[in-house]
C-alpha cells in the first residue's frame, strides 16, 4: 500500500521510509512501475523474507523475493539492512555438496534472489547493507543508467551461488566504492552488457569479478566496453575472469582490468573458454565459441595461491583469443618460493612491459580463423 501510494502520487519526489529500530517481514513482492515521480525507498530498519523454504508462500515462485519492475527513476538507499536469511536454503540437499556424503542431490533447486531490478532506468542503490541472500544478492536485468555506490554485501565463504551483484542486458552501469564478500562472484556480468564501470571494489572471500559465463547451450553472447579498476581482490578462487562455454557465439571485447591489487588469489588473471558447471565434467571442443578479443591487463600486482598459475589464458581451439595486452604485471607467490609459470592455449597477444612472472606463451599476430567469425551480428540491447 505504501508503494502504490508513493508511486501514484502526483508529486515529483516521493519517499517511502523503513524506520530505524524496526524489522519487517515481507513476502515475495513485485513493486511495479512506472511511477509518476522519482521514488526513494529509504531502508533505515531491517527487511527480511520468510525464514527458509518451508516458510515460503506456497503459491509464490521460489526464484524471486523483492522485484522492482519497470521503474524509471528510483533510489534504494539507507543505513539499514536487507537480510536474506539464506542459511536454510543453502543447506538444501540439491545444493552443491549438501547431499548425503557430500553429494549433490538431483532435482529442481530454486532459491530466491534477494533484490531484482527488471526493465528499469535511472536507478541508484547506495549506502545499504545486504547479507545472506539465498542466491544472488542484487540483480539488474534489462536496465539502463544504474549507479551502485557504497554498499556492503556479505555472505559466508561457502554459501552457494550467492553472487554479490549480477548484471545482464544492461547498459551504462556504474559500481563504485563497494565491499563484497560471499560464496560466489563478487560481481558477475552476463550477456548484453555494455558500458560498465567498476571502481574501488573490495572483493573477497568469494570467486572474484567475472564476465560470464557466456554462450551456454550454444547461445549468442555480446559484452563490450567493461572497465574494472582501482580495486582490491583478496582470498578468492579467481581474480578477474572471463568464462565462456564451448559452442556459443558472439563476442567479449573492449575489456580493461587496471590498477588491481591481489592478495592470496587463485587464478588472478584467467580466461576460460572451456567453462563447465560441474567439477570433472568433460568440456569438449566445438566448432564455435564466443570470441574474446581486445583485453587489456594493466598494473595488476600482488600475490597468488600457488595451487593455480597466476595467469591462465585457455582459449578455444577453433576461435582463439586475440589482442590480449599485458602491462605492469607483478604477481608473486603468497607463500614459499615456487613460481608457477603462466599458462596459455591458443592465445594471441603482446607484452607492453616485462611481467613477473615472465610470460612467453602468448602467440604473435592475428589468426585467420577469427576473420570468418560473425561477431558483427551482435547488437546493443535497447
Amino acid at each position: 500500500m505504501a508503494w502504490d501510494t508513493a508511486c501514484e502520487s502526483e508529486s515529483e519526489f516521493n519517499v517511502i521510509i523503513v524506520p530505524k529500530g524496526f524489522s519487517f517481514l515481507i513476502r515475495p513482492t513485485i513493486f511495479t512501475g512506472p511511477c509518476h515521480g522519482y521514488l526513494v525507498l529509504k531502508v533505515d530498519g531491517t527487511i527480511m523474507p520468510p525464514d527458509g523454504p518451508d516458510s515460503w508462500p506456497k503459491n509464490n515462485t521460489k526464484r524471486l523475493w523483492l522485484v522492482f519492475y519497470r521503474i524509471n527513476g528510483m533510489s534504494l538507499e539507507g543505513g539499514g539492512l536487507i537480510d536474506g536469511r539464506g542459511d536454510k536454503w543453502w543447506e538444501l540437499p540439491c545444493k552443491p555438496h549438501r547431499g548425503p556424503n557430500g553429494t549433490t542431490a538431483p532435482g529442481p533447486c530454486d532459491s530466491p534472489m534477494a533484490i531484482n531490478f527488471f526493465m528499469g532506468s535511472n536507478l541508484t542503490v547506495q549506502e545499504l547493507r545486504v547479507r545472506d541472500s539465498p542466491q544472488i544478492h542484487l540483480r539488474f536485468d534489462a536496465c539502463r543508467s544504474v549507479h551502485i555506490e557504497s554498499i556492503h554485501i556479505k555472505a559466508p565463504r561457502l554459501s552457494p551461488n550467492t553472487d554479490g551483484i549480477h548484471i545482464e542486458n544492461s547498459t551504462d552501469v556504474k559500481i563504485y566504492n563497494t565491499v563484497i564478500s560471499n560464496g560466489d562472484d563478487c560481481v558477475s556480468i552476463g550477456t548484453g552488457c555494455y558500458d560498465v564501470d567498476i571502481k574501488n571494489i573490495t572483493c573477497g572471500p568469494g570467486h572474484g569479478i567475472s564476465i560470464g559465463s557466456l554462450g551456454k547451450y550454444n547461445s549468442r553472447a555480446c559484452v563490450s566496453n567493461i572497465k574494472v579498476r582501482d580495486s582490491v581482490i583478496q582470498m578468492t578462487d579467481n581474480g578477474v575472469r572471463i568464462k565462456t562455454w564451448q559452442g556459443g557465439s558472439g563476442y567479449v571485447s573492449g575489456i580493461t582490468f587496471s590498477n588491481i591489487h591481489m592478495y592470496n588469489v587463485r587464478n588472478p588473471m584467467i580466461i576460460d573458454q572451456f567453462y563447465c558447471l560441474k567439477e570433472g565434467e568433460v568440456c569438449r571442443n566445438k566448432t564455435s565459441a564466443v570470441v574474446v578479443s581486445d583485453i587489456l591487463y594493466r598494473n595488476i600486482k600482488g600475490t597468488y595461491d600457488i595451487r593455480s598459475p597466476p595467469m591462465r589464458f585457455a582459449c578455444s581451439d577453433s576461435v582463439p583469443c586475440t589482442n590480449l595486452t599485458l602491462s605492469d604485471i607483478e604477481l608473486l607467490p603468497d607463500q614459499g618460493d615456487m613460481v608457477v609459470d603462466p599458462f596459455c592455449w591458443n592465445a594471441y597477444g603482446d607484452l607492453r612491459t616485462q611481467t613477473i612472472p615472465p610470460v612467453f606463451c602468448l602467440l604473435d599476430g592475428f589468426p585467420q580463423s577469427i576473420l570468418h567469425n560473425d561477431i558483427a551480428h551482435c547488437t546493443r540491447y535497447s
